[in-house]
């Protein structure tokens, strides 16, 4: 799709929040990545949306609920209006081919990561021109998400966030 405004799409753990013990969803949980805040303000400084695109398999393993994964969105949410920012859209594929409970078992959706259904499911909502668009994610899953989009991406290592977004939006503009 194109023709609309352009995105930063955000993988979650590890891009905007630390995930060191992996299956971070508690909301004291929380831990921003450096520069992570910032970053996703300077998205909406652009003019362009900030959305998360997150496999959360840890709902369809039985570690967690739908809800604590709500409460989690809604905490960043709340903190990033603390700092002016805030996140246009979270898309969370719950499914995975072994899950726990047969509702969430699929042995490939097309929302789960590497596949690009959350991202195609956002443009559709949002009206986002997708090859203007960048996805920031911390996998190959994620560039791959991106690629078959037809999204640019970066791979984000570590560090503070703020930077690598500001060279992918000046990287858009040329």
């Amino acid at each position: 799709m194109s023709g609309g405004r352009p995105a930063v799409f955000f993988d979650r753990d590890g891009v905007l929040n630390l995930d060191e013990a992996g299956y971070t969803y508690r909301v004291e949980d929380l831990v921003w990545t450096p520069g992570a805040m910032a970053a996703v303000r300077a998205v909406n400084d652009a003019g362009w949306a900030a959305v998360v695109v997150t496999n959360q398999s840890g709902v369809a393993r039985g570690y967690y609920d739908e809800a604590a994964v709500a409460a989690f969105h809604a905490r960043m949410q709340a903190e990033l209006a603390e700092a002016g920012a805030r996140i246009d859209a979270f898309h969370a594929c719950f499914h995975h081919p072994e899950a726990a409970e047969a509702r969430w078992r699929h042995p490939d959706h097309p929302d789960r990561k590497p596949n690009p259904g959350m991202l195609l499911r956002a443009a559709a909502e949002l009206g986002l021109d997708l090859p203007r668009s960048v996805l920031i994610g911390d996998r190959q899953s994620d560039l791959e998400a991106a690629r078959r989009a037809g999204v640019r991406s970066v791979l984000y290592t570590g560090g503070d966030l703020r930077p690598v977004v500001l060279a992918a939006l000046d990287a858009a503009r040329t």
